[in-house]
């Protein structure tokens, strides 16, 4: 059990390659999903992105539009475009 590498650090704990768009929030560093999912909520937060009529919805500024690819998209289908954007 000393041996932490490999078996359940698959999934959300691997460490995954951003795209360019994406890099543009997160940093082109590999990073594990949870932590691009934290940085993007934190920009999120940080620009006041989510509707505030709905706060399911977040508004995508400049840099969130080529990974949503529109102009919103609700928090559980952020998940399914970040995907596309990383390796």
């Amino acid at each position: 059990m000393a041996d932490t590498k490999g078996g359940a650090r698959g999934g959300i704990a691997k460490p995954v390659t951003p795209s360019p768009e994406l890099a543009a929030i997160v940093g082109s560093a590999a990073l594990p999903r949870s932590e691009v999912v934290s940085k993007i909520w934190a920009y999120i937060k940080a620009n006041n992105l989510q509707n505030p009529a709905n706060k399911r919805e977040i508004l995508a500024d400049a840099k969130l539009k080529p990974i949503f690819g529109g102009d919103k998209c609700t928090m559980f289908e952020m998940n399914k475009h970040l995907s596309k954007h990383m390796k």
